[in-house]
């Protein structure tokens, strides 16, 4: 489990699963020989993506940000398609700290897609339970709105099972919402209409969770975007704005997909300074 230390706050990224998507898709219009540069890539054409929530504790409350991949809720197939080969280790993980589901406060969710929110809810017979049943889950309202009533191209990655069972406890915002004192989360649009990211103040400290606006640290020039953007032009935009405010300010930037860093610290021309590696 690694850990990078924020102020006087301990972030622990736990065990969420993983996925393996196709390297273009992720990448967009870039040229393989370019990104693959960036980021390891396998015969299939697949990189690799954890889906691992970032566990902390702060103001008296323990907090998540993403739900992980959650547990037997893909189809064979599914599986396959979207290379997963290891599922939600997430109550195991919240044991090491002796914790379990039932004591999470707060789930920000910076948006909906299955790869974020399958670990919401678990089966239960013909029907899902919430796995975070006390928590307040904070997501944009325009993301919750589409979550539940998705077109015909976000159908593919709002689903009900990831919805049913934990209505009563979405917390939704418009354009932004300060959680906790100095902890916002900022509706940015771009990867999905309802997408958000989140900035962490402590002091002088900064730390922004970019979430799928910079899945990985291979995706820092503002161009380099998904094929799965809904919006491309808004993603750009957006990360024109938050990735050199954020370097200029020395912040932490963390990752939920990235397999290779959890947490990069950039100076204000771009270059690493210091890192969290994850532990392979």
């Amino acid at each position: 489990m690694e850990t990078l230390q924020f102020g006087e706050i301990k972030l622990h990224w736990l065990n969420g699963g993983v996925t393996h998507m196709d390297g273009g898709a992720m990448f967009g219009v870039v040229p393989k020989p370019l990104w693959s540069k960036k980021y390891p890539v396998n015969e299939k054409n697949q990189i690799e993506l954890r889906t691992d929530p970032i566990f902390f504790q702060y103001e008296g409350k323990n907090i998540l940000i993403e739900s992980g991949m959650g547990n037997g809720k893909l189809s064979d197939k599914q599986l396959r398609n979207y290379g997963v080969n290891e599922e939600s280790n997430i109550e195991q993980e919240l044991a090491k700290l002796n914790l379990t589901p039932d004591d999470i406060d707060v789930v920000l969710m910076t948006h909906l897609h299955f790869d974020h929110a399958c670990g919401l809810t678990r089966p239960n017979g013909d029907a899902y339970d919430s796995v975070f049943k006390n928590a307040k889950i904070y997501t944009s309202i325009t993301e919750w709105n589409e979550m539940r009533n998705p077109n015909v191209r976000s159908k593919n990655t709002y689903w009900e099972m990831n919805w049913k069972g934990i209505e009563s406890q979405i917390q939704t915002f418009q354009d932004r919402i300060e959680v906790l004192p100095g902890l916002h989360m900022i509706h940015t649009g771009g990867h999905s209409d309802g997408h958000s990211i989140i900035v962490f103040e402590q002091g002088d400290e900064r730390l922004v969770h970019m979430a799928d606006l910079m899945p990985t640290h291979a995706h820092k020039n503002p161009l380099w975007v998904l094929a799965y953007d809904d919006y491309p032009m808004t993603s750009i935009g957006q990360k024109q704005e938050w990735i050199p405010k954020g370097m200029t300010e020395g912040a932490w930037f963390t990752f939920y997909h990235d397999a290779i860093y959890r947490a990069i610290q950039f100076n204000a021309d771009g270059e690493i300074v210091d890192v969290v590696k994850r532990n392979i």
